[in-house]
């Protein structure tokens, strides 16, 4: 916890709050000086023997410093009587001290003792951290020093000397200590600062459309930072990508200039080492694994699906907006989403049913900035949008030098040449390589593209190595996320079959998920949904990872289905497939149950897919529990399905809901406390309701709450109420319009 605290301070550049540390034993309650001598010795038994890799100067001073004060220590605890009767019982600690120590002394040793916790904390940070990162981070990381030293002199000043009974040489090596604490200034090593500069020049090389000299590269960063293989390098690029996800907007680098350092360390880590054949083993045997496992599209990218904010969520497609517009009704869409629909015919909000006063849709500048923001805090790539009105403006995160760029196109080079030339190690290690550099960044994806990368994952999607298939796929994936790339993706020759053999038969659970979760990428684009579903076992899949699939797994396998729904030519083929039952199986798992509900309320729309759906014999009740313990949107997707179950599904399906025990009870709750779009479906399910009320002439009774609800008819006496302005819902009890 201390470390994280004077890591985190150190970025901002400021000196660490004493509050940030956490003691480990009670000062009050134990021996002040053997505490201190304890605290002292340890830090230089673990640092004097060792070298850092930067701030060697620094350091030593610190060290020598500590080794004067546990000389004085020392002194103070063997000379008194006092002190040892103290260490001897503890418990009558405090009554002792307060006879022997005065306040000030005391003061002073709970103030070293912070100073020793914090030299440590800075030390061990100095020894033990990213070599790159202490190299740009080298005038911060002195003025810490410098602060340090700052406080020793202030602490020494004050230090009641005059109170101890010190020997001559421990008050010379004391008062020395104290004159050379006033005369401390900021300390910055020429060596690293010359060794920082070379850093810059060669992120400066690249970006007058240089390359940096080879020779060069190898001399600074292996002989000179002694950074080695390929182990050495990731390290490194982990480290600063960290830093990168981590970063404070008022800390140097900049997050653009942080991205141009990982381009030039990658690309150096591959022109100096290779594609080495133990590195390729290492992968197969699985050591290198990915800290985080994250469903949908954005499992290497981002957050999952259900944790995007709701308001961040296009009401249309369901996705994160990238850019949002608003509509004459004052609600707010993604652009391609509510273009689409205007262009379809449509002259209402899709949200709200309102009548559109015109068709212009207006860019939600600020909603745009709120989430570029949230992206970058949570680490996930944020594409501008890519029609002119749009790009133009400065919402897009910080852009990518072209030194990052430049940099990233040569490692790209180096990465497709092992591609299409390199052994089946090389291969494997080249297609893990862009796996990476496509996670993100519009123009790495779009290089990566142009420079003919996918023709060559697609060949390795055949490869009887489980790791190359891995990274062929998720590589494959990372690339769809830039919408051309989607097209180049469809247009390559079998590419699409060739996913969808991934995800039928794929070596591993997470090449058949990342194939899933590729679809659904695909899928974002309304012309290629029809394609996808008509590629030979693609839907089939698709329901069977739903069943069977791990949690991530049924994820992408659902969000895929859902997006495929939405085209309605996909019908017939989704009840074929077996779709239909492993999305009524699927409203019962926690998780995709809401797109599950989603997807079986496009399907029922048809009458075919109303007959199909109405044949599973557990969908009412599946749904009806979706209404009870789902989300509000999976509420209002299972209310949707309900009312087009009864709409499309004839009289047998309509008893079936309107005689589902509790459902009354949950109409009403939705009635009050849903959302707007689950109101309205809420209350036209009332109706049909009513409807049965009146055909089977008799009042209906639903279980669950024990009450019964009865609706009545077109009396005068009975209160109309309006829901979403568009549906009206007579019933015989007052409904507030929320």
């Amino acid at each position: 916890m201390a470390s994280a605290a004077i890591f985190s301070s150190m970025r901002r550049r400021r000196s660490p709050s004493l509050d940030a540390f956490l003691a480990p034993v009670d000062l009050t309650d134990v021996a002040l000086v053997e505490t201190l001598i304890a605290v002292a010795a340890d830090l230089i038994a673990s640092f004097s023997c060792k070298t850092p890799p930067f701030q060697r100067k620094n350091s030593r001073s610190l060290i020598r410093k500590a080794e004067v004060f546990v000389l004085l220590l020392e002194y103070l605890r063997d000379s008194s009587s006092t002190f040892a009767n103290n260490n001897n019982n503890s418990n009558n600690y405090n009554s002792n001290s307060n006879n022997n120590l005065s306040p000030t002394l005391i003061l002073c040793f709970k103030e070293l003792y912070l100073l020793f916790y914090r030299s440590k904390i800075l030390l061990d940070f100095c020894f033990n951290s990213s070599k790159l990162w202490l190299l740009l981070q080298n005038h911060s990381i002195s003025g810490h020093f410098h602060d340090l030293n700052q406080e020793i002199s202030t602490l020494l000043d004050v230090f009641p000397f005059q109170e101890l009974d010190l020997n001559p040489d421990v008050r010379e090596q004391a008062e020395l200590l104290q004159t050379q604490a006033k005369r401390s200034k900021l300390l910055i090593d020429q060596r690293d600062e010359a060794s920082r500069l070379e850093f810059y020049s060669f992120l400066d090389e690249f970006e007058r459309d240089m390359v940096p000299d080879p020779v060069e590269l190898y001399s600074f960063f292996v002989k000179r930072l002694g950074i080695q293989g390929a182990r050495g390098f990731r390290v490194e690029i982990e480290f600063l990508e960290e830093q990168i996800l981590n970063h404070q907007g008022d800390v140097e680098p900049t997050v653009s200039v942080l991205d141009g350092f990982v381009a030039l360390v990658r690309y150096s880590r591959f022109l100096l080492f290779g594609f080495e054949e133990d590195e390729e083993v290492e992968l197969r045997a699985g050591k290198q694994k990915k800290k985080q496992r994250k469903g949908l599209i954005n499992r290497e990218i981002g957050e999952t699906f259900i944790k995007v904010p709701k308001d961040f969520c296009c009401p249309i497609s369901l996705d994160l907006m990238t850019d949002p517009v608003i509509i004459s009704t004052g609600q707010t869409y993604d652009r391609a989403p509510i273009s689409r629909w205007i262009d379809e015919g449509h002259y209402t909000c899709p949200k709200t049913g309102q009548m559109l006063v015109h068709a212009r849709i207006v860019p939600n500048r600020a909603l745009r900035n709120l989430i570029m923001q949230w992206c970058i805090a949570h680490g996930i790539p944020y594409d501008p949008p890519e029609n002119p009105d749009s790009s133009a403006e400065a919402f897009a995160p910080a852009s990518a030098t072209k030194a990052a760029m430049e940099a990233n196109k040569a490692t790209a080079n180096l990465l497709i040449q092992q591609l299409v030339n390199g052994s089946q190690g090389a291969q494997t290690i080249a297609a893990r390589g862009i796996r990476l550099l496509a996670k993100t960044g519009r123009e790495n994806r779009a290089y990566v593209a142009e420079a003919g990368a996918i023709p060559h994952l697609k060949s390795l999607l055949f490869s009887s190595n489980a790791v190359a298939q891995e990274n062929s796929v998720t590589a494959i994936l990372n690339l769809s996320i830039f919408d051309k790339n989607k097209s180049r993706i469809m247009d390559d020759e079998d590419c699409l079959g060739s996913i969808v053999r991934v995800l039928r038969f794929g070596h591993t659970t997470e090449a058949r998920e990342n194939a899933a979760a590729t679809l659904f990428s695909l899928s974002a684009v309304h012309e290629y949904k029809k394609r996808i579903a008509d590629e030979d076992g693609a839907v089939e899949a698709l329901a069977s990872l739903l069943i069977d699939g791990t949690p991530r797994g049924k994820k992408d396998a659902v969000t895929a289905l859902f997006n495929l729904s939405t085209h309605i030519d996909n019908c017939a083929k989704m009840i074929k497939s077996g779709s239909v039952n492993a999305l009524v199986v699927a409203l019962g798992v926690e998780g995709v149950a809401e797109e599950a509900a989603g997807a079986l309320a496009l399907i029922v729309r048809q009458p075919m897919g109303a007959e199909a759906v109405g044949n599973e014999e557990t969908v009412v009740a599946g749904l009806v529990g979706v209404m009870r313990c789902g989300t509000p949107r999976g509420k209002e997707n299972a209310v949707a399905a309900l009312l087009e179950l009864c709409r499309s599904g004839g009289a047998a399906t309509t008893e079936r809901v309107v005689r589902a025990p509790t459902l009354a009870g949950l109409i009403q709750g939705l009635l009050f406390t849903g959302t707007k779009r689950a109101r309205r479906k809420a209350a036209s399910l009332a109706r049909v309701f009513q409807r049965c009320e009146n055909n089977y002439n008799a009042s209906l009774h639903f279980g669950g709450l024990g009450m019964g609800y009865s609706f009545a008819g077109n009396s005068a006496a009975n209160r109309e109420t309006s829901f979403a302005g568009d549906v009206s819902v007579p019933m015989s009890m007052s409904v507030q319009v929320l």
